[in-house]
């Protein structure tokens, strides 16, 4: 085999689905493992969906997986043209697009057009009404010279004259599959607009960038007939396709960009009081958004709105899995799962489920792939990515919560320094499965000591019982924990040691009141760590406000 060139093409028109970041990963893997080329292209031909700062969130989500391309745009050290093959946005290859276009007609394998989208629409209802599939088709009265010369000046769209005969696709995955002529109609192939359909563009930039092995999802599968067939009218060879497993929720359903549209709408028709300007939104945009379920609010009032209404978004796209807070490397062995596995065991029998993208590269290949869709399982990740978060030594930890803070977090950035959250880091890793939830060890850092509700079960345990009571044991020790100088975790840990020592107490005898003086309860990280993150002041204010509160 030669070496083998795949291609991952997304249109830019929000960020990438977890569905196509997997895609975008078994291209590479492929590409990567058979010593080929991976290329990147962005498909926005579709002017008014697309957008520059869509292209670029997807280049950043795939370089945050750490799925690197050979061919494609500049991105970090990822892409180039060396092969001089791009560019690699669709709207700027319209040349390509119209030389072929040009082919075509001259063949008399492509036609104007002139059907309005009324007139489209009365036909298909037509169809309907006789209980029949809509199938364009050329009228046999079709004069092509005369609709040549209506071109000039009249708008119009171009289609493909599908040759009468069944297409027969060979899939790497799914085997032989034959496309009745019956069902595939003449597709327009040039927009009003002059651009190209996802249809003709795909076949045309394939050809041109060598693509050998074309990997995508089984969504498109219908859409392959219509290429292979663009592809013989234009004397193009035919790639080898593999069309991937479909990924579905838990319940069955599609996953869906419309998954996290749904949450907030449900969660809106709930409230009831929910206004355009709580949405962000004009008037006429949340009236339309609230009537028509199709229409969607856009991703940057959505996620606000959620967080408002106390919404928790399904993760769909990658960034909204890296919000998370989720590490990538965890993400994407969960991904390579999703359809394929290495057929390997490991002790005790077990399928081989954890691995990095060495491995994939060079054992990811069609036969491993299976036919029937896969469920995403959260918490089968939440498991991967604890596992990970984990294992990890607390410097490097430090360093990846804090670059994640700085993105989605600025108050925790702002809370605590970069040493503050290498002290944290050992406390926090065993009890946050991502990122987002490094907070829930730590909350009692963002709470005011004047808000802090007391657990009635811990205080009659340990403040209340004993002999010495507790609460008589933290007002004794108080003075002597101001005497500590650094203020640090290993200063304050030998401090309270010597003093239970001297005292002849336990050392939950003194951990425990102090743990409740400070967070309201009986557990918190380390003790050392939990006074040091909070400072002496604050630590010395607490506790006497418990001391106060109790004495009332």
């Amino acid at each position: 085999m030669t070496n083998p060139i795949t291609r991952f093409a997304p249109s830019p028109t929000g960020h990438l689905h977890i569905g196509g970041a997997r895609t975008a990963l078994f291209c590479a893997a492929y590409a990567h493992g058979h010593a080929g080329r991976f290329v990147l292209r962005i498909e926005d031909t579709d002017q008014k969906r697309s957008s520059e700062a869509a292209a670029r969130g997807i280049l950043e989500d795939l370089a945050w997986l750490g799925i690197t391309w050979d061919d494609g745009p500049a991105f970090d050290s990822c892409g180039g043209d060396s092969r001089s093959v791009g560019p690699y946005y669709q709207s700027e290859r319209l040349s390509f697009y119209n030389e072929a276009f040009q082919k075509l007609l001259d063949a008399g394998l492509a036609y104007p057009c002139f059907e309005t989208t009324e007139e489209l629409a009365e036909m298909r209802q037509s169809a309907e009404a006789n209980k029949q599939t809509f199938i364009y088709r050329q009228r046999a009265d079709y004069d092509h010279a005369s609709a040549l010369k209506r071109a000039e000046s009249e708008e119009h769209v171009l289609r493909f004259k599908m040759p009468a005969q069944a297409v027969t696709v060979k899939d790497e995955i799914l085997g032989e599959v034959v496309f009745p002529y019956e069902e595939l109609d003449d597709l327009v192939i040039r927009k009003r607009d002059g651009f190209p359909t996802y249809h003709f563009a795909v076949v045309v930039d394939d050809q041109a960038m060598g693509v050998t092995h074309v990997i995508r999802g089984q969504e498109h599968l219908n859409n392959t007939p219509r290429h292979v067939a663009l592809m013989g009218a234009l004397g193009y060879p035919v790639p080898v396709f593999a069309h991937l497993p479909l990924i579905f929720n838990p319940d069955g359903s599609k996953m869906s960009k419309r998954d996290k549209d749904k949450a907030v709408r449900a969660a809106v028709k709930a409230a009831g009081d929910v206004t355009a300007q709580d949405a962000g939104v004009d008037e006429g945009v949340f009236a339309k958004w609230q009537k028509d379920k199709t229409v969607q609010l856009p991703q940057d009032k959505l996620v606000p709105l959620a967080e408002r209404l106390n919404v928790e978004l399904p993760e769909i796209e990658v960034e909204d899995f890296r919000r998370s807070g989720y590490l990538p490397e965890a993400v994407v062995n969960y991904i390579a799962l999703l359809g394929w596995n290495p057929g390997e065991k490991v002790e005790g029998g077990k399928d081989l489920e954890r691995f990095d993208r060495a491995y994939l590269d060079s054992k990811f290949d069609f036969g491993r792939v299976g036919k029937a869709a896969s469920k995403f399982d959260r918490e089968k990740l939440r498991a991967f990515n604890f596992d990970l978060i984990k294992s990890m030594e607390p410097g490097a930890f430090a360093k990846i919560w804090r670059a994640w803070a700085e993105r989605y977090d600025k108050a925790l950035v702002q809370r605590l320094s970069a040493e503050d959250m290498h002290m944290l880091a050992p406390a926090v890793q065993p009890r946050a499965a991502t990122l987002s939830e490094s907070r829930q060890p730590i909350a009692y850092l963002f709470v005011d000591a004047g808000t802090i509700e007391y657990d009635e079960k811990a205080v009659a345990k340990f403040m209340h019982k004993g002999e010495p009571a507790g609460a008589d044991v933290l007002r004794e020790f108080a003075p002597r924990l101001a005497e500590v100088e650094p203020f640090t975790p290993e200063a304050i840990e030998a401090r309270l040691a010597d003093y239970c020592e001297h005292e002849g107490l336990k050392m939950g005898s003194l951990a425990q009141p102090i743990r409740i003086a400070l967070t309201g309860a009986a557990v918190s990280p380390p003790l050392g760590v939990t006074l040091a993150s909070l400072g002496k002041e604050e630590s010395l204010r607490r506790i006497e406000r418990c001391l106060a509160a109790l004495t009332v």
